[in-house]
């Protein structure tokens, strides 16, 4: 499961509000010098995020602003969005692509442009319907430093 550190800055009933940087990821990436999600991040969003976690190891109610929480995002989650994103397009758009190929080389290319973006919209369609599940959303597994600057684990 990839694992982030990250700041508590609000805290809600069912779930808290965690700060990020994001460079983690984008450290340990063997394309790091040739992609620029991580130069893009930094300019968009100042190199910053906010995740809302909930429960994980860690009881909500012991938490307080301020604390660096470890959060943990379960792999099937990455794999399965990244599968839906980028595969499900290419997939119809491939498909309509072979069909219009039936009639014309102009239809074949009619189609694969269109089944990408008929694709990109039942990507929109399935994230609006996963929005509220809770199994996509990462967990707080663990109190790294509470605000008062004790070291609770050494994970």
């Amino acid at each position: 499961m990839p694992t982030e550190h990250g700041r508590v800055v609000a805290l809600e009933p069912q779930g808290v509000w965690v700060e990020t940087v994001r460079s983690s990821a984008c450290g340990a990436c063997a394309a790091k010098a040739g992609c620029g999600h991580g130069v893009l991040a930094q300019v968009l969003a100042r190199g910053k995020g906010l995740i809302r976690a909930r429960a994980g190891h860690v009881a909500l109610e012991s938490l307080t602003l301020g604390d660096i929480v470890e959060i943990k995002l379960p792999e099937s989650v990455l794999t399965g969005g990244a599968l839906a994103v980028y595969g499900l397009p290419l997939v119809v758009g491939l498909s309509l692509s072979w069909l219009g190929s039936i009639r014309s080389e102009l239809m074949a290319i009619a189609g694969f442009v269109g089944g990408l973006l008929a694709g990109f919209l039942l990507v929109r369609l399935a994230l609006r319907h996963w929005y509220f599940s809770t199994s996509l959303e990462p967990t707080v597994e663990d109190v790294v430093e509470s605000s008062g600057g004790i070291i609770v684990s050494s994970s």
